[in-house]
């Protein structure tokens, strides 16, 4: 799983089809979850889980 906001969201995807050659599986985060997660990619708050 991959933890994105809204700005990485597409590299997100692509790197899990490029490692797992499947389609990616997009849920968007609660407001509780956002509040403490933050994106892998950047400092800011993540909106998305990205999962294969």
């Amino acid at each position: 799983m991959i933890y994105c906001c809204k700005e990485h969201v597409e590299l997100a995807m692509d790197i899990v089809v490029d490692e797992y050659e499947v389609a990616p599986v997009l849920e968007q985060l609660t407001e509780e979850q956002r509040l403490s997660t933050i994106c892998e990619y950047c400092e800011n708050n993540a909106t998305y889980i990205v999962a294969n």
